[in-house]
């Protein structure tokens, strides 16, 4: 048959549809098209998963009218054109297939062309005035361009309409939804539209939800179509365990045709993914209880296949739609009602310590003071699983936020002392070690790091100290060294540890790949020090490290100093070295 033999049978296939619905039949929906179609045709070319079928329509309209063929035999009240990637591919930056291809065609061709096999498909089966034809838009519709889509869309139809306009795979209702519900309505079609909502209207699917419960917003978002004049509102593309108890939930705010077209298959970086259990047989004893719900239309969605719908539509033959509400279990204190939640130890580490959530200090920052770094993370999970300080009195030198100043104490030390030459480290420190609990066995102190002498010495001392390369160009007059390797800090305390360590005392050491081991090792051994890596991590070069770059990279070529370039990026290696006496 060509494609000029077919008729359109609009008025008369959508008026078999309004009958269907008014003496309370079953009105069946078709299943999912391309996930029908021969994989090469998705995989192949220019392509996104937002457009699905569409390339077939441009590539090879043959195999996609053959899909359709097998779902008016199925005995399909309505079909969808295979257009739901429409919106996408021609919105800014959309893939369009169809102008690549050896005979490039403008997406309106694509249109038509989606509703040309469609009817040709409904006239071979014999069913014309018997199965409509929906024009399937995907959710970008509603998008910055989708007023402009629509109105040339309505130039196309008014040559080769559809019999009614299916908007699916809705999730937000956005003020400019309306909007565009308003121009779908202007083109004199009847409007669906079908929404990716799960029970309590909310977002969501296989088991991710996102967004809270919208109390009755959705519902009322339901009402407002209704008065708009939409022809009817369904569910899509959700698992069919979520459609229990949405059709009751729907039905408490319209009265309008309410549908549900569950799918069985979703689409991942590794292909599609089935629901391989669930057989025709299975599927239409699940759309039965669909029905004793209140669903006057029943589909399926990607997965779903044409004997899926040809199993549902003898089983549904007959049936009245229902007003069953699923069984509520008790509600909670919100008023909502929910299945209730079961309750989990939560995740512990070796020790056996709660995990979920992650017992961190509770710190409080002001807003000049130096916050913790990958770097200070690093010491600070060091000394939590390792329980480091436990009754030894520590010293935390540059104690910041006194991040491991509060963790020494939480810890079991017998005391903690922090320094800092910025005085609002010290406030914080004492104020997040009062937080915590831990006040009484913490002190802290304004110091300068280079003229400071211990005046006690110390079990434990850690150190996450200021390190980065600077330009002797570039930095401002001071009385201090121009400190071109970055290590003036480190330095200088390497060279009091000596004097600051008790005799079995321990040292933790953050330092950055960019200082050079070899020069760190010279300063170790001359004081009569040992070291050893205990952890480490990695420390992407922030804002703070790319201002310096050059004379970092400048420092790596006079040392062994490095760092590492993966791909764009520069990533340092954050090292955490215990120092003892050697």
């Amino acid at each position: 048959m060509g494609e000029s033999d077919v008729s359109f049978a609009t008025a008369s296939a959508y008026d078999a549809v309004r009958e269907a619905l008014s003496e309370q039949r079953c009105v069946i929906l078709d299943g999912g098209i391309a996930t029908e179609l021969p994989q090469d045709l998705l995989t192949e070319g220019p392509h996104s998963e937002q457009l699905w079928g569409v390339r077939a329509l441009a590539y090879s309209p043959a195999e996609v009218r053959a899909v359709h063929r097998r779902y008016v035999d199925a005995g399909c009240d309505v079909i969808t054109t295979d257009t739901w990637g429409l919106a996408s591919a021609v919105g800014e930056g959309g893939v369009r297939p169809w102008e690549d291809s050896s005979e490039p065609v403008h997406w309106l061709e694509i249109a038509r062309r989606g509703v040309r096999v469609a009817r040709q498909a409904v006239a071979e089966g014999g069913r014309e005035g018997r199965t409509a034809v929906a024009f399937s838009l995907n959710a970008d519709v509603d998008g910055e361009e989708g007023q402009e889509t629509v109105r040339l869309l309505s130039r196309a139809f008014a040559d080769e309409p559809p019999d009614l306009i299916l908007v699916e795979t809705l999730s937000l209702v956005s003020s400019s939804l309306y909007q565009t519900v308003e121009r779908l309505l202007e083109t004199g079609l009847p409007v669906w539209l079908s929404f990716r909502r799960c029970r309590h209207g909310l977002c969501g699917v296989y088991g991710q939800h996102w967004g809270g419960p919208e109390g009755d917003a959705f519902g009322r978002a339901a009402r407002r179509f209704e008065e708009m004049g939409v022809g009817a509102l369904l569910i899509n593309c959700i698992p069919p365990d979520h459609v229990a108890g949405m059709l009751s939930f729907l039905r408490d705010f319209t009265d309008m045709p309410l549908g549900v077209y569950p799918n069985l298959g979703y689409y991942t970086n590794a292909g599609w993914q089935f629901q391989e259990g669930i057989g025709g047989e299975e599927y239409a004893e699940m759309a039965l209880g669909w029905r004793s719900e209140g669903a006057d239309i029943i589909g399926g969605c990607c997965g779903v296949s044409p004997d899926h719908i040809a199993a549902a539509r003898v089983r549904l033959e007959g049936t009245k739609p229902g007003r069953r509400r699923r069984e509520e279990p008790e509600a909670g204190d919100d008023g909502l009602n929910r299945t209730p939640r079961r309750h989990h130890s939560p995740w512990t580490d070796p020790r056996g310590r709660p995990m979920f959530p992650l017992p961190f200090p509770d710190l409080m920052v002001d807003g000049s003071t130096f916050t913790p770094t990958q770097g200070s993370f690093l010491v600070w999970q060091y000394l939590f699983e390792n329980g480091i300080g436990k009754g030894r009195r520590c010293l935390d030198v540059g104690c910041g936020t006194g991040l491991q100043t509060v963790q020494l104490a939480l810890n079991g030390a017998e005391h903690v002392h922090g320094i800092d030459v910025d005085t609002a480290a010290v406030d914080d420190t004492l104020t997040n070690a009062f937080r915590n609990g831990v006040a009484e066995r913490v002190t802290a102190q304004a110091v300068d790091l280079f003229p400071w002498v211990p005046e006690e010495r110390y079990d434990t001392i850690v150190a996450s100290l200021y390190q980065t390369p600077v330009d002797p160009f570039q930095q401002a007059s001071s009385h201090r060294p121009i400190d071109y390797w970055g290590r003036n800090m480190v330095d200088h305390l390497i060279g009091t540890l000596p004097a600051a360590l008790t005799d079995d005392g321990e040292a933790y050491l953050m330092l950055l790949s960019i200082l050079s081991q070899e020069r760190t090792q010279d300063l170790l051994e001359q004081n009569g020090l040992h070291s050893e890596v205990v952890d480490f991590a990695f420390f992407p070069f922030t804002e703070h490290f790319q201002e310096s770059q050059e004379q970092i990279e400048r420092v790596e070529g006079l040392s062994d100093a490095y760092h590492l370039r993966i791909g764009t990026s520069d990533v340092m290696v954050a090292y955490l070295v215990k120092v003892t006496r050697i």
